[in-house]
């Protein structure tokens, strides 16, 4: 059974699985009220000094980073329907080395405040037997366009997952990487 996180809360994803976990999906799901909003779910890789690496979006050609380890499935103007409206996929065992932590955003392209927003999640998937390890349920109403969801994050050789839940304005990742600096471990 998945674990429920709070806002600031770390898990081993090793541990939440009983065995060694190489490729998850991270999913995205809102629901809107009388207003349609168009989210969009992004990531941010950063090195160990923190310097930005590359960012994977709805915009990025191929939708995926330049060793294909990180793929976003595609952008959902309208967050209709249940489950994830918005996934991104990451093998973890092709990560590139230098990359310390990958920062999983939530963007309103349009420009619509998070106060507009219902029931946002984030959750982690084993990729390979697709079974739910953790999920982060979002009831804070931020007046911001974009969230700082979470972050995956290596330490001593494994991969951890962290609830973040930070507002910050932006059309896409690329306008909150200042933000999100200040928020790495």
């Amino acid at each position: 059974m998945a674990i429920n996180l709070a806002k600031g809360q770390k898990i081993s994803l090793d541990k939440e699985a009983g065995k060694k976990v190489t490729r998850v999906v991270m999913g995205l799901g809102w629901d809107t009220g009388r207003v349609q909003v168009d989210l969009d779910a992004s990531c941010a890789l950063f090195a160990d000094d923190n310097s930005l690496i590359e960012t994977v979006f709805f915009g990025t050609p191929g939708k995926k980073n330049a060793n294909g380890s990180v793929i976003h499935s595609g952008d959902n103007l309208t967050g209709a329907g249940e489950g994830d409206d918005e996934q991104i996929k990451v093998d973890l065992s092709k990560v590139d080395a230098r990359v310390k932590n990958i920062v999983f955003t939530v963007n309103s392209y349009r420009g619509q405040k998070f106060t507009v927003v219902e029931n946002a999640f984030v959750r982690i998937v084993n990729q390979d037997d697709d079974k739910e390890l953790c999920r982060f349920n979002l009831s804070e109403k931020f007046a911001t366009t974009g969230l700082i969801m979470a972050r995956l994050y290596r330490h001593n050789g494994e991969w951890k997952f962290a609830t973040i839940g930070e507002g910050a304005d932006g059309q896409t990742v690329n306008d909150m990487i200042a933000k999100i600096k200040p928020l790495l471990g």
